[in-house]
């Protein structure tokens, strides 16, 4: 039984005449006719009854055309799905991202994805600089968010994203009332700050400030996440240099002040393997590229 007999009966049941059946498929008569009685010997059945005048389905017809019409449908689709996978208009995308950048950035991003490539699986991972860079090595991952990109290999990447870093400052404080704030009003200042270990990025650009500006504020505490900092410093413990998108967790009794004498930002890299064979990988970043390049935050922080 071959897809091309189905299709040839399902005209033929369809138009209940084997002349017009034969038009529609752009063959002539008795050609079909060979079709039909081919699948009828193979399937050692009856399916339609024939007279000079007309041309009916057997009972076995009406349910065998039922059936030839999803054997059908199902062929189709699977050609379309085999030409979408190798287009990579359809398939699966694995993603690493760093924290602060599942506060915005991975959201929105994921959001224009999937309008734009609504038949590509994104998996998700949320890993920090160092994972992402090893997963995109080992092939673990098919696309990196990270702050720095180190060359290795077939790894190539650009930076997409590029934000300031705010002062962050429990609505209680009295630096809250300034509208920018100096790095020099952070001597002695109770600091939240970020771990050399687990937030090696923030902790090197917050700790080079103050190195070069001989700032001295009083570290009492150092922390990994962000998130977690923020907690700190709306409990009072502490200020905080974070990054601007953090302003997007909302947390209450929090306010962000920017530095009215220092400039420090925070970049995010896409990265990927150059030799990485997913072919929903090239749509993937031409997407994100389009999203990048229009999206308004990320042109005013680039």
């Amino acid at each position: 039984m071959e897809l091309h007999q189905l299709r040839c009966f399902v005209a033929v049941a369809e138009e209940l005449h084997f002349g017009r059946a034969a038009r529609r498929l752009f063959m002539t008569q008795p050609p079909l006719s060979r079709q039909i009685q081919l699948l009828e010997r193979d399937l050692g059945v009856q399916l339609l009854e024939r007279s000079n005048r007309q041309v009916r389905l057997t009972a076995a017809g009406v349910g065998f055309l039922r059936d030839a019409r999803h054997v059908l449908l199902f062929a189709e689709r699977a050609g379309e799905t085999a030409r979408s996978l190798a287009r990579g208009s359809s398939g699966r995308l694995s993603l690493g991202f760093t924290a602060v950048a599942g506060y915005r950035l991975i959201p929105e991003l994921v959001r224009h994805l999937q309008g734009a490539l609504p038949e590509v699986d994104l998996v998700l991972q949320e890993q920090v600089t160092t994972d992402q860079t090893e997963t995109l090595a080992a092939q673990m991952i098919d696309v990196g968010f990270l702050r720095q990109l180190a060359p290795r290999g077939p790894l190539r990447g650009e930076r997409v994203w590029r934000e300031p870093l705010l002062l962050a400052l429990p609505l209680g404080h009295p630096l809250a009332a300034q509208r920018a704030v100096s790095v020099r009003a952070l001597e002695h200042q109770p600091f939240v700050m970020y771990s050399p270990g687990e937030g090696r990025y923030f902790y090197d650009s917050i700790a080079g400030l103050f190195a070069s500006t001989g700032v001295r504020p009083r570290f009492v505490q150092h922390l990994g996440q962000t998130h977690s900092i923020l907690g700190l410093v709306r409990a009072g413990v502490g200020v905080a240099l974070l990054p601007a998108s953090a302003a997007h967790l909302h947390v209450d009794q929090v306010c962000f002040r920017p530095l009215t004498d220092a400039e420090l930002h925070a970049e995010v890299w896409m990265a990927w393997r150059e030799d990485n064979s997913n072919p929903a990988l090239p749509l993937f970043l031409h997407q994100a590229r389009r999203y990048f390049i229009h999206d308004p935050e990320a042109e005013e922080a680039s």
